[in-house]
This record gives C-alpha cells, structure tokens and sequence, in this order.
C-alpha cells in the first residue's frame, strides 16, 4: 500500500502562510499550490464552466465558482459564493471579472485543503496541534473527522452542510470538540436520511 498522500499534507505546518481578514484566515492561494505541486508534479486543477462557457455560475440573484483539485487521480470539488470584503455574496448584477477570479483562487485553496493542505482552517484552527497553545490529545484526530463530515457532499456534488452551517459548527469546534462532532454526526445522519 502507498503512502498516505493526506495525511503528508495535512501535516505541512501552514500558519505562517496564513493571514487573517475579517475574523477569518486564509491560505495563500499561491503558496498552496506551490507546496502542493512541489509534492504532486502532476496535480492538476479545474475551473468549471457554466453553459454558455462563462467561468461562474449564476441563479440570477447570486453568482458562485465551481473548482476541482486532482491529485493522485483524486478529484475534489469545491463551490464557493461570489462574496464581498465581508464574505457576503455580491448580487450578480454587480459582480466583477476581479470578484469572480478572487472566488476562483479561493476555492482552489479550500479544493487542496480537501487533500489536506491547510485543512484544519477550515476545520476552526488556525495552528496545528503540535504548535496549538491549547488543545488535548486527540483534538487534532477529532477535527480531521469534523472536517470530512463537513465537507460531505451529495451525489450530484452539491454539500450537505452550508457555509453558515460550517461556520457555526467551526466555532462550536473552538468551545467543545466532543459535542460538536456529536452534533455535526447527527446533523448529517438527517441529512443523508432526508434524501
């Protein structure tokens, strides 16, 4: 069996490639790929295009990107709103070519995350475990398993869990990690069961 491409990268210490805005942290979109690339050559990335061809896709109200990173022959997918300065989605009449390509690069970022680069932001840490303040054995095992029920998805390739969704789970994660993988099973239990 080979080596566990997932887990090489979920252990890569992202923190000091990082920065925050808005309460929120982000990855540099250009230093994941480059980390990822210098281990995988032949990673390769999508940005899916809509009907008429055009790089976003719309409801009419609101816009959102789709993006996709294969590594190893493995594809994850990743959506993400078109969202203003306040991660807030920018009504598609007023978004902008530059809107659109900052949502491109983001969701690309989240997509390597599902291979395990920087994953643990998304899971409500910004540090890993070994350079965590706080934090009890086992934290690090307990987000992983949050983050793969988080990013769950349909058949048909749309998520279970909202953003919103996501959020509140991340900052239930920061207060009580035990109860918020509880909550979150059964969340998708109901989920997976109402379909």
């Amino acid at each position: 069996m080979s080596e566990n491409y997932f887990t090489k990268l979920f252990d890569i210490d992202v923190s000091k490639k990082t920065e925050k805005k808005g309460g929120r942290t982000y990855l540099s979109w250009a230093w994941a790929w480059a980390e990822l690339k210098k281990l995988h050559p032949d990673a390769e990335y999508t940005v899916y295009e809509n009907a008429e061809g055009w790089n976003y896709h719309t409801d009419g109200k609101t816009c959102w990107v789709k993006t996709g990173v294969k590594v190893e022959h493995v594809e994850h997918i990743e959506y993400l709103p078109v969202m203003d300065f306040k991660n807030r989605s920018i009504p598609a009449e007023q978004v902008t070519s530059f809107d659109v390509n900052k949502a491109i690069q983001r969701s690309l970022t989240k997509a390597i995350g599902r291979h395990g680069l920087g994953l643990y932001i998304y899971a409500g840490e910004d540090l890993p475990e070994e350079t965590a303040p706080q934090g009890q054995p086992g934290d690090r095992e307990k987000l992983n398993t949050l983050a793969s029920i988080m990013n769950k998805t349909r058949q048909d390739g749309t998520a279970y869990f909202s953003e919103d969704r996501k959020k509140y789970f991340r900052e239930l994660a920061k207060k009580d990690i035990d109860q918020c993988l509880k909550d979150a099973e059964i969340a998708l239990e109901e989920l997976e069961s109402a379909e």
